[in-house]
């Protein structure tokens, strides 16, 4: 029998050209918490991981092994990362550099990820580098962590768009890709870091990234919804063979180091859209709504996400 009712919704209706599974890699309680004016208590932080992993995102991105100075919200990763021993999901953390993969290893972290830039400012402003001089830095890194079996990643911003210096060149953020992925890296996320991306660029440069080399199955997808395009253009990227979209729980996040980005893609919204087009995640959206809710009492505010505010005024 076929379940009938609001319970039912969103009602199934697959297209083409579409994968079959999607893996959502979760950045709320890093890339989120970051954000916020507040420090969250860490055993607010394990317990947020462990709710997520428990709504079934097989990875949740933990913590940063930056210098507290820069982000004080993080600046308890060496209290907790030993509480998320049982968590059942992939658990990266972000390394700025060999200090900070030290300190990751030391804990036994076994996924890391890298924070590069497509752009010189942001390079400058981010990592008081350029963006040879930041690859440079992260070569031992990298190195380092494949000596060790450990899964890097490459994060990517200012792909579509950079606050200071406006359009991005496809081809500029082609040539930073392609070193991420000669120096090491596993997997490249392409951040849309201020928002501004839209479909058609989306398509322009995955394309321009394949005719280069860079296969899809090596891309994710991070984008912001500054200008409401954050769903189209993961639809976009999922047209093209993309299969690993960031997304952060209840909407949370922006970025620190830059003024215009607002909240990332809301992992529920990412949920509904997918659960609506037949693609399997392996997240329950209810227990997922509920966790974001959750937080959201903790932080003070209503959550940004769109599904979680119409699922959560259903419930009440």
């Amino acid at each position: 029998m076929t379940a009938a009712g609001p319970e039912a919704l969103p009602m199934r209706v697959p297209a083409e050209n579409l994968p079959p599974h999607v893996r959502i890699h979760e950045v709320g309680a890093r890339d989120g918490l970051q954000n916020e004016k507040t420090v969250v208590p860490t055993e607010v932080k394990a317990e947020f991981i462990h709710r997520l992993a428990d709504a079934g995102l097989t990875t949740v991105e933990a913590t940063s092994f930056v210098h507290p100075k820069w982000v004080p919200q993080l600046a308890d990763a060496e209290e907790l990362f030993p509480l998320l021993r049982d968590v059942n999901a992939e658990l990266p953390v972000l390394v700025p550099n060999s200090r900070g993969l030290d300190r990751a290893l030391a804990l036994g972290a076994r996924r890391i990820a890298v924070f590069g830039s497509a752009t010189e400012t942001f390079a400058s402003r981010n990592l008081n580098r350029t963006v040879d001089e930041s690859l440079a830095m992260f070569e031992p890194v990298v190195a380092r962590a494949r000596e060790d079996k450990v899964h890097v990643r490459g994060y990517l911003s200012m792909c579509f768009g950079d606050p200071w210096e406006g359009a991005v060149p496809i081809r500029q953020v082609v040539r930073v890709a392609k070193a991420l992925l000669d120096l090491g890296c596993d997997e490249l996320s392409l951040g849309d870091t201020i928002g501004v991306a839209t479909p058609g660029h989306v398509v322009a440069l995955l394309t321009a990234l394949n005719e280069a080399g860079v296969p899809t199955s090596a891309i994710g997808v991070h984008f912001h919804d500054t200008y409401g395009q954050a769903l189209a253009n993961t639809l976009a990227a999922l047209q093209q063979g993309v299969t690993t979209v960031d997304a952060s729980a209840g909407g949370l996040g922006g970025c620190p180091y830059a003024k215009s980005a607002t909240g990332n893609l809301a992992t529920e919204d990412l949920v509904w859209m997918l659960d609506g087009l037949g693609i399997e995640t392996g997240v329950d959206l209810g227990r997922l709504t509920a966790t974001s809710a959750w937080m959201a009492e903790r932080l003070g505010r209503p959550s940004p996400s769109r599904t979680v505010r119409a699922l959560s005024h259903k419930e009440s």
